[in-house]
């Protein structure tokens, strides 16, 4: 029975130690390479939006025979507009299937001007620091650089 007793001991503080050093250097090995992709994810969501946002401009310019001024914003996509050039055929359910119109992956509203600098209109988002220019995950991703 003795011998029984001494086999049902359990872990030593030392094997649970090492277990933990383990586990540390995997974390700190493998962490910064995960958490690097949730910026890529972010970008290439801002992407995938804008183009949906200027596949609803199109539509709404088909319809209306112009985008939506910059007074008007991005919002005439999902509300007709009141102000500005008020358009005839405009669709009583919108141009975007969301029924509003999206935030950046950091939050910030897209930036709109129609028209625009580079074509009819620009379409940007700021980045994650939500200021024009910048590098990294910092920089401006625009409508006109995406084609």
């Amino acid at each position: 029975m003795t011998q029984t007793l001494q086999n049902d001991r359990g872990f030593t503080l030392i094997e649970i130690m090492v277990v933990v050093v383990i586990l540390a250097l995997l974390a700190a090995l493998v962490g910064p390479k995960i958490m690097g992709r949730s910026d890529d994810a972010k970008i290439a969501d801002a992407k995938v939006q804008i183009r949906n946002i200027e596949s609803a401009l199109k539509l709404y310019k088909l319809d209306n025979g112009n985008y939506p001024t910059t007074e008007q914003g991005l919002h005439a996509l999902v509300e007709k507009p009141t102000v500005g050039q008020i358009p005839k055929n405009y669709r009583a359910e919108g141009y975007l299937e969301s029924k509003k119109v999206p935030a950046d992956p950091w939050g910030n509203d897209y930036v709109y001007l129609s028209p625009g600098e580079h074509s009819d209109y620009d379409l940007c988002s700021f980045g994650a620091d939500g200021t024009k220019g910048g590098e990294g995950k910092n920089a401006d991703i625009c409508s006109w650089d995406m084609h």
